[in-house]
Formats: structure tokens, sequence, C-alpha cells
């Protein structure tokens, strides 16, 4: 074993050890319902007559499964994918998943990419000599980059959700202004929208709706709906009808306006990726069709010289 790679394991697994002291000093954290438990006697509300059969192996499996979550969780915590920023991402993404679904398919992930590296593994082993420490240590970070990659997919799954809200939001704002011009207020322009249109601003519309005839002042269901997109135009067009409706502004003008804006706000970014796109493609220019350019203009040049000599 070399001394790098004897070095870098020794590193990783003090890393393990540090990690695994803060995880136990965290857990035997006394807690206040821990204290105040002592003084307190809990009783079921259920009849004792009614008390079930012990656990089947089903539910212990699930909770063994939980436990496994639980503790999956907080390792992901202390790695930086806080609980606050998954269950902001999930009410963003529009998917539906709990955090602790979400947790166990990380989990699921990890144990995927934890086989299918100790699976190349030894399949190669059985070809060359294979280094037993650095398969593990491989495999360990295959099943982290498993939980990592489930993990990024929430954030691209939200990403695209966020870019398909923001390219229909043009024409959803000048269905509202269409609507209000035409002398109904903006809740009955939000519920037309709502009624004709489809996409997933729709749908979120619906629930701000759904906000408002359970009783929510409309700028409060306004900003429920900025927090469950994570928008900026959506944050400033709810910005924007709530000081209307708070000023007397023509709500309707406004609305053309801040459409305007959102296509202009469109341009712009399908200029940037234009932009960006026509970067990229002198990536293969660069790095392969101009070196074979170069090989074949040269190469016959050099074999003439390499006949005369």
């Amino acid at each position: 074993m070399s001394p790098g790679f004897a070095g870098a394991l020794a590193g990783l697994l003090a890393a393990c050890g540090i990690l695994a002291v803060i995880e136990a000093v965290r857990r035997h954290r006394p807690t206040l319902a821990s204290r105040l438990e002592p003084y307190v006697h809990p009783r079921s509300a259920a009849s004792r007559l009614l008390v079930g059969a012990p656990a089947a192996d089903g539910q212990t499996v699930s909770a063994v499964l939980l436990g496994t979550v639980t503790r999956l969780g907080g390792l992901l915590e202390a790695i930086g994918s806080s609980a606050d920023s998954v269950r902001r991402r999930l009410a963003r993404s529009g998917t539906g998943l709990t955090y602790e679904e979400l947790r166990t398919q990380q989990l699921l992930w990890a144990v995927a990419g934890l086989a299918v590296a100790a699976g190349s593994g030894l399949a190669l082993s059985l070809l060359w000599r294979v280094n037993v420490p650095l398969l593990i240590v491989l495999a360990l970070l295959a099943g982290v980059g498993g939980a990592a990659a489930r993990d990024w997919w929430l954030t691209r799954t939200v990403t695209r959700r966020c870019e398909r809200i923001e390219a229909q939001l043009p024409d959803v704002v000048e269905l509202l202004a269409l609507v209000v011009g035409a002398g109904q207020g903006p809740v009955a322009a939000i519920e037309r929208v709502a009624r004709v249109g489809h996409g997933e601003l729709v749908e979120e519309l619906e629930v701000t709706l759904a906000d408002v005839r359970s009783g929510t002042v409309l700028s409060s269901a306004l900003a429920h709906l900025e927090q469950r997109v994570g928008s900026l135009q959506v944050t400033r067009l709810s910005e924007v009808i709530a000081v209307a409706l708070e000023r007397g502004t023509p709500l309707a003008d406004v609305l053309r306006a801040q459409a305007a804006d959102a296509r202009e706000a469109s341009r712009r970014a399908l200029m940037e990726e234009g932009g960006r796109r026509e970067i990229a493609q002198m990536v293969p220019v660069v790095f392969l069709i101009l070196p074979i350019t170069v090989v074949f203009a040269l190469f016959p040049g050099l074999f003439v010289l390499r006949i005369g000599l």
C-alpha cells in the first residue's frame, strides 16, 4: 500500500470518527421532552380491552426502516442537506413527496450505488488483482454519491418546474389583464384563468384561489404563492398586485406592464441561453475538429520531408 493511499485512508477514517463523535454527543444531549418525561404520566385514550397483539414482523421492519431513514437524514443534514432546505424544495417541486419519502428514496439510491460499486469491484477481482481497502472506500463513496445524486435530482426538478412556470407567466398575466380590463375583480380573474388554463402556474393559481375561498386575504394568499413557487418573476407579480390593490392603482394597466416585463425577461433569458450554447459549441470545434485539421495539413509536408531525408 502506497504512503499516499494510506494517508488518504487515515484521513477518511478520522473524518468518519469525528462525525460519529459529533452525532453521539448530539444524540446524548437531553431535550426538553426527556426532562419533563419523569413528571408526566401519559395515558392512552383507547380502551385497554382493544389493545391488540404485539407488533408484527412488518411493523418491526417498518420501524427499522424508519430508524434507518432518520439516521440517514441526520447524516445528510450534517453533510449539508438540511431538513428545511429539503422541505422547501419539496414544496416547490410539485411532486407531492414528503420529507420521509425523499429520505427513503435517498437511502435506496445510496444502497444502489453501494451495490453497483461492490458488484463492479467483485467482477474486476475475477480478472485482475483488486485492492480491498480501496474497493471499500470506493463503495462507500458510491453510496454517498447515490444519496447526493437524489438530492441533486430534486434540485433539478425544482429548477425545471420554475422554468416552466416562468415560461407560462406572460400568457397567464395577459389573460388576467384581459379579464380585469373587462370589469371583473382580481379574484374573479384568477378564477376565470384557473378554469380555462392548464399548467403548473395555473395549478398554483388554483391553490391560491382555494386559500382565498377559505378566508385568507388575497395579499396573504399571493405571499403564499411566492413561497411555493420561489420565482423572482412570480414574486414581482404578487407584489405588484398587492400594491395595486392597496393603493387603488388601475390593475389592468399594471398587469399589462407586468406581462410586457415578463416577456422581456423571457427574451433576455433566451438570449443568454443562446450565448451559453454558442460557447458550448466551440468545445468540439477547438478540441476535435481543429486538431484533426492541423494534422491533415501538416502530415503531407512531414511525410515529404521524411522521404527527402
